[in-house]
C-alpha cells in the first residue's frame, strides 16, 4: 500500500512560491505586454504554390536573409501550397517574396497565387472574442462545479484556473513569445487539462469523507492526493512527451503552442495539488457541506 505524502505539510511554502510565480508574471503581463502575432495585428497574407512539394525550412530561411524577419510560414492543404504571414499592407509585397524566393527555386519556383490584407479591426476583434471565450469557460466551470461538488470546490478550482492562465501568459509575455490563435487554443486546452486533474482529486476528497469519518481535513488531502498520484504523474509523463515531441518536430508554427502548453501542464499538476486543496483549507470544508439540507415539506409539526 502506498504511504501517505505529506503534501500540505508544505503548504505555506507552496503559497509563497505560488505568490511570487503570480506577482512575477502579472509583472510581466502589464509591464511586456503579450507579442500579438499577425491573428490580433493584422498583416499580409500570401498564399504560394510550388510544382512540386516545398521545403518550408529553406523559405523561412531565406525569407529571413531577404529582410523578412517577421515572416511565418506554413504549409497549407496541399505541400505544394504555402502561406506567407508578415506585417505591413504593401500590395506589392506578394511580388517582393515571390522575388526573394525565386533564389531557391531553381527548377520549382514559387507563383503568387492570392495576396490578401487583414486589417488590425479583424484582429481586435479575434483577440477581443478570444477573451471573451476564455472568461466563458471559467464562468461555466464556476456553475459546473458549484452544482457538481459544493461551492468551496468551485473556488478552489477557479483560483486554481486562473493561476494556471496567468503564469502561462506571464511566461510568454516574458519571452516575447508570439501569441497567435495556436496559442489561444493552447490556453483553452491548459483550462481543460488542469480542471480534470482538479476534478479527480476532489472527487477522491469527497469520497473519503465518508469512508475517513476520523480523519482531520488535511489528513484527507494528503491521503486523497496520495491516491490520485499516480494518475497525476502518469497523465502529466504522457501528456509532457508529446508536448516534446511537438517542440522537437513542430517546427515554428507550433513553437509557441507547444510552449503554451507546457508551462501550462506543468502549472495544472502543481495547482491541482497546492492551491485547489489549500483553498479548501482556508475555507475549512467539513462533512457537514457535503451533506444535502434535509427535506422538510410534509413535516405535521402538530402533537
Amino acid at each position: 500500500m502506498l504511504r501517505t505524502i505529506n503534501f500540505m505539510g508544505v503548504r505555506n511554502i507552496a503559497f509563497a512560491v505560488t505568490m511570487l510565480l503570480t506577482v512575477v508574471a502579472l509583472f510581466s503581463w502589464f509591464h511586456k505586454g503579450l507579442n500579438f502575432g499577425l491573428d490580433f495585428t493584422g498583416g499580409t497574407l500570401i498564399e504560394l504554390t510550388y510544382e512540386r512539394p516545398a521545403d518550408l525550412g529553406k523559405v523561412r530561411e531565406e525569407l529571413v536573409n531577404s529582410g523578412f524577419h517577421e515572416a511565418v510560414v506554413q504549409s497549407f492543404g496541399a505541400t505544394t501550397d504555402l502561406l506567407v504571414r508578415m506585417p505591413g499592407d504593401d500590395p506589392q509585397l506578394g511580388n517582393k517574396v515571390a522575388d526573394a524566393l525565386k533564389k531557391i527555386g531553381g527548377d520549382n519556383p514559387a507563383t503568387v497565387k492570392r495576396v490578401e490584407f487583414v486589417g488590425p479591426q479583424v484582429g481586435e476583434e479575434l483577440r477581443d472574442q478570444g477573451g471573451l471565450g476564455m472568461l466563458m469557460a471559467l464562468g461555466g466551470i464556476l456553475i459546473y462545479l458549484a452544482f457538481r461538488f459544493q461551492w468551496k470546490f468551485a473556488v478552489g478550482a477557479i483560483l486554481s484556473l486562473v493561476h494556471d492562465v496567468v503564469v502561462t501568459m506571464g511566461i510568454l509575455s516574458f519571452f516575447q513569445i508570439t501569441f497567435d490563435l495556436t496559442v489561444l487554443a493552447a490556453v483553452l486546452a491548459i483550462i481543460g487539462y488542469s480542471l480534470n486533474d482538479t476534478i479527480v482529486v476532489f472527487d477522491r476528497v469527497r469520497e473519503n469523507f465518508r469512508v475517513l469519518r476520523k480523519a482531520t481535513l488535511i489528513e484527507n488531502i494528503n491521503i486523497s492526493t496520495t491516491q490520485t498520484l499516480l494518475r497525476t504523474v502518469a497523465t502529466s509523463v504522457s501528456t509532457l512527451l508529446a508536448i516534446a515531441a511537438l517542440l522537437i518536430f513542430g517546427g515554428d508554427n507550433l513553437w509557441g503552442f507547444s510552449v503554451a502548453l507546457l508551462v501550462g501542464v506543468l502549472a495544472g499538476t502543481y495547482s491541482s495539488i497546492y492551491i485547489a486543496n489549500v483553498v479548501l483549507i482556508w475555507l475549512n470544508l467539513t462533512t457537514e457541506d457535503l451533506i444535502p439540507p434535509a427535506k422538510t415539506e410534509g413535516v405535521d409539526d402538530r402533537p
